[in-house]
């Protein structure tokens, strides 16, 4: 799976990369299926907190976004990586009837 972390009005650190990833690991069920993970992270301007967005391209050529809008980073991070290994479960089994 490629993983691609980018940032908007925001430089994900080297400590952020390694959270994300660390975060992933438990979506190794689905490296046979699951080719690009594009997550990107965004400071809001107004107001505080983070918008996160990850966008999951599977290899029937199925692409599916995930949101999520939190305060503190880290917990968005949990939160969206949570979301993503559930999207990626569900929609194994619907397109291969599993």
């Amino acid at each position: 799976m490629n993983l691609t972390i980018r940032g908007v009005n925001y430089q994900p650190s080297d400590e952020t990369r390694d959270f994300i990833d660390k975060k992933l690991k438990k979506l190794s069920f689905a490296d046979d299926y699951l080719h690009d993970l594009e997550i990107a992270i965004t400071r809001e301007s107004k107001g505080i907190g983070y918008h996160i967005d990850a966008r999951l391209h599977f290899a029937w050529k199925k692409e599916k976004v995930v949101s999520q809008d939190c305060y503190q980073l880290y917990e968005g991070i949990e939160l969206i990586a949570d979301k993503i290994q559930a999207q990626a479960k569900k929609e194994k089994e619907k397109t291969m009837g599993l």
